[in-house]
């Protein structure tokens, strides 16, 4: 069940309107329950057994490690929850990967292994209510944090609808406590929740789909050669903004649609774009995968702790298994790779040249987030490409080592992607230190009213084609 579509807004409203009806916090709990299973088994019912599994288990292991004083038993409880859901991640994920790069390897060495091709439905949203879960169990084994007294507190931790499928990881820490008393949306958040909701349809069905896509699918799936260096450049700044769009807005949707309940789940952007650094480019994207992997990963191998190789090490080996997460692919890794370098490049130009009085300066700070902002491009190619190869083309075409490339942009499509990639990076420099609530409470009721209107109106007009959210596929 896709947020941009009417079947969403059915759903929504009736379950909203049934949950206000009920009295009773444990039926009202129980019903978000429901709804979040509905709402997952509207892609494919069966997958809702993965995830009646995956509670089940930490659960179970989660309670046992509370109360268990042996090491070994607390350690082998932990496996037990580590194996069954890093299994269910790693057959559906990367099963087929696997086996495609088993037979590489065994043909490299003259060896012939013939199997058929696994055909593997990949589970919607199994990367983030996997991470889910797994930081509950850690958190319970590291004793950070105790396991939930309410079965149905912790199931509904899981597969709380809002941010089921595609995010915030959302910590048990954050969530649980919430159920403990009833939650009831005010006035102020449930309109603000509606806002934020039309805030992320509005970046995704406008300015993603609308605006963008057009042009960055047209390069990305360009394959008779070269590309002008006009148009690979605008191709590869429309897919930063439109996976920006698209990710950013379903989180939005998210956090908007759980205010409407009374619930509060944590940003998840926080105008990346802006950043100035690869490590301050971090803070900002994808905040709860980032944070996910510092604390669960990185620090857990050193992290800054053991020396100056050690932790370039330790950021590589987290953004190349950041990178595997998004996609069983090696471009993926090439992905995390590249910013695990760039990680890697910045603390050592900070230990030479941080102390710079230019660095602190306006026009320093424009100047770094200006090449920050290039050489994410540049990961993005990586990211979105089919291949090394149509990836390689990309770049040799971006920096012109390939001349008298086909210009295949269309004069309207390159019209879009300069106003609305202009529009974005300005926006988020604009407000890099100002949340867009603290923006939104300084309009004018008046001025919030125009602008909600606006993207409604611009909704409405816009014929959407129902288009699943990009990290659906992660």
């Amino acid at each position: 069940m896709l947020f941009n579509s009417l079947t969403f807004v059915v759903y929504f409203a009736v379950l909203l309107a049934a949950y206000y009806a009920m009295r009773g916090w444990t039926a009202r709990k129980a019903l978000l329950l429901v709804g979040s299973y509905a709402f997952y088994a509207a892609w494919n019912p069966p997958f809702v057994i993965l995830l009646w599994i995956s509670t089940a288990i930490d659960w179970f292991a989660a309670g046992r490690m509370h109360t268990e004083e042996r090491k070994g038993r607390r350690v082998a409880l932990l496996c037990v929850s580590l194996a069954a859901n890093l299994g269910l991640l790693g057959f559906f994920k990367y099963g087929g990967f696997m086996l495609e790069n088993f037979q590489n390897l065994v043909g490299f060495y003259g060896m012939t292994f013939e199997a058929a091709k696994p055909d593997i439905i990949l589970p919607v949203g199994i990367s983030f209510y996997t991470f889910q879960t797994m930081s509950y169990t850690l958190d319970v084994y590291l004793k950070r944090s105790a396991p939930s007294r309410s079965f149905l507190d912790f199931a509904l931790y899981v597969t709380f609808f809002p941010q089921l499928v595609a995010g915030p990881i959302v910590r048990a820490t954050d969530f649980i406590p919430q159920c403990a008393k009833p939650q009831n949306a005010t006035r102020e958040m449930f309109s603000w929740g509606l806002f934020l909701m039309t805030l992320g349809l509005f970046q995704k069905v406008v300015l993603a789909d609308a605006m963008l896509s057009g042009a960055a699918e047209t390069v990305f799936n360009w394959d008779r050669g070269p590309l002008a260096t006009l148009d690979a450049w605008l191709g590869v700044l429309a897919f930063s903004g439109q996976i920006f769009f698209d990710f950013a807005g379903y989180s939005t949707c998210a956090i908007g649609a759980a205010m409407c309940f009374g619930f509060s789940l944590p940003d998840n952007f926080r105008c990346p774009y802006a950043a100035v650094g690869f490590s301050d480019f971090w803070r900002r994207w994808h905040i709860s995968l980032s944070t996910w992997l510092r604390d669960y990963l990185y620090i857990p191998l050193g992290g800054n702790r053991k020396g100056k190789v050690r932790t370039d090490v330790n950021l590589m080996i987290t953004m190349l298994l950041g990178g595997l997460w998004h996609g069983a692919s090696w471009t993926f890794v090439a992905w995390g790779g590249l910013h695990g370098a760039y990680l890697g490049i910045e603390r050592a130009l900070q230990r030479r040249f941080g102390g710079a009085a230019w660095i602190r300066t306006l026009g320093g700070q424009i100047a770094l987030g200006l090449v920050t902002y290039l050489l994410v491009n540049v990961t993005w190619v990586f990211f979105r490409a089919d291949s090394f190869s149509s990836a390689k083309l990309l770049l040799l075409s971006m920096f012109g080592i390939i001349r008298d490339g086909a210009q295949v942009l269309p004069t309207l499509d390159i019209v879009k992607v300069i106003v609305v990639i202009t529009g974005l990076v300005v926006t988020h420099w604009i407000h890099r230190s100002i949340p867009v609530e603290r923006a939104a409470e300084r309009l004018p009721a008046w001025a919030h009213g125009i602008v909600w209107g606006a993207m409604l109106v611009l909704l409405t007009l816009t014929q959407g084609s129902d288009n699943a959210f990009i990290y659906f596929q992660f």
